[in-house]
């Protein structure tokens, strides 16, 4: 059995890649009952961010079981593989398991430290349960990531004031409004008519900066209004307006600024549709959903400004550079955790062949006890052969408890591997059922 992971992320692939590759929850379940079907294949989970798309596996072999994965990948995004393959990383074993680590404690991530990628990590291990595509091996170590995540947030300051993807994008409007003053600064939003289209995780942040940097008022346009009502509710010290989606072209006539955030699978405003409206002012498009809510053609209209997800490494990288410190103290603990979990994996090593010296055991107490039991002759009461029998099985583990503990406990593998050679040697030992 191996680990492995192949994916593609914002390091990898640009955007255009990556919707191609966006799976959203309601089409999770077949995906990964996709995956398990294939036979190298044994268990499966899939991580689906605006960033990233990675499959967790536990495959039967490291090379088929890949290609597999790819296989899969190409399907989805009806790209050829070779056309897929410049924009994949495939990570085995240790490093898949390090990596994993890396993204759930936010080091891996556009925004360094950012808090969300942690709750759609949980998200994946939700799904790979209630879909039951992940066994024992993925789920202590998805579980383990999930922990060592808060383990960094809680030990290092990497999560104090880490700034999301939705507080980048407030900052990159703050940034090209200034940039367009001739300013290179940060400048406050109250001037302007702000948009938020979505009214889903992502919403909620962006009007929690919009607040924290001077929006005096926002419209939240939302294909269901009473949505977008309970989501207002949070915010009283913001006015915000409430609309149905059907408002859209309103709302693009005037507002200055307009940031859009749905799970919708094709654009939502497109240039052939801003080319058709009487807007009021110049506009600003920033398009933070994956696949993008806003079409490659808006900003090529005249008074028109579009960005989307992989222009906010424009504004990260103004607020990286004080963050690196405590990632590498971050990184130290994720060494930690890594060890631990392969320790646990090494151990499992011994289990098949501890098993068949159980096995070999019991098979040798069972015949040397019924030996026994019949020269003992009938007046061997009911109770007299339970007490030996519970003294034959005392015995067998007695025996057998120093050496199995010692097998199972943490140690050098080539010094693990040395012992479990010793030992099938010994007792003449398969782990193949019909040589026994």
């Amino acid at each position: 059995m191996h680990i492995a992971v192949i994916g593609l992320s914002h390091r990898t692939a640009p955007v255009e890649i990556r919707e191609r590759l966006s799976i959203p929850e309601q089409s999770m379940e077949l995906s990964l009952q996709t995956l398990r079907a294939d036979e190298q294949v044994l268990e499966a989970s899939i991580l689906s961010t605006c960033n990233r798309l990675e499959i967790y596996a536990l495959l039967r072999h490291p090379d088929q079981g890949a290609h597999a994965l790819g296989s899969f990948l190409s399907q989805v995004s009806g790209l050829p593989i070779e056309d897929l393959e410049p924009h994949l990383f495939t990570y085995h074993h240790e490093d898949a398991i390090s990596h994993l680590l890396r993204v759930a404690a936010g080091l891996d991530s556009l925004v360094l430290g950012e808090g969300q990628i942690l709750s759609q990590v949980k998200k994946m291990v939700r799904l790979g349960q209630e879909h039951r595509s992940v066994g024992p091996i993925l789920s202590r170590l998805l579980n383990q990531a999930v922990s060592t995540g808060k383990r960094v947030r809680t030990e290092t300051n990497l999560g104090t004031g880490a700034v999301s993807i939705s507080s980048a994008a407030v900052e990159l409007a703050q940034l090209k409004l200034g940039q367009a003053r001739g300013l290179d600064e940060l400048v406050p939003l109250d001037q302007e008519q702000v948009a938020v289209v979505g009214a889903g995780r992502m919403a909620r942040l962006l009007l929690q900066h919009l607040n924290a940097k001077g929006c005096r008022g926002a419209v939240i346009l939302n294909r269901t209004v009473a949505r977008a009502e309970a989501l207002a509710t949070d915010f009283p010290a913001l006015p915000v307006q409430c609309r149905p989606l059907t408002d859209l072209d309103h709302c693009l006539s005037t507002c200055s600024l307009v940031f859009t955030s749905t799970a919708a699978e094709e654009p939502v405003i497109t240039g052939s549709r801003l080319a058709g409206l009487n807007r009021r002012s110049s506009l600003m498009l920033i398009d933070i959903g994956v696949p993008r809510n806003i079409s490659a053609d808006a900003g090529d209209l005249p008074g028109v400004d579009s960005f989307d997800v992989d222009d906010l490494q424009e504004v990260v990288a103004r607020n990286q550079e004080a963050r690196r410190e405590i990632a590498a103290e971050a990184e130290g603990l994720l060494q930690e955790e890594s060890r631990l979990f392969l320790e646990w994996w090494d151990g499992l090593e011994a289990v098949p062949l501890v098993n068949c010296l159980r096995m070999k055991m019991e098979d040798i107490r069972e015949q040397e006890l019924q030996k026994a039991l019949s020269r003992m002759g009938p007046d061997f009461s009911v109770r007299e052969r339970k007490v030996v029998e519970a003294l034959s099985k005392g015995i067998i583990n007695k025996i057998l408890h120093t050496p199995v503990t010692r097998l199972r406990s943490p140690q050098a593998r080539a010094q693990r591997h040395n012992a479990l050679r010793v030992m099938q040697d010994l007792f003449e030992l398969s782990e193949d059922p019909e040589d026994r």
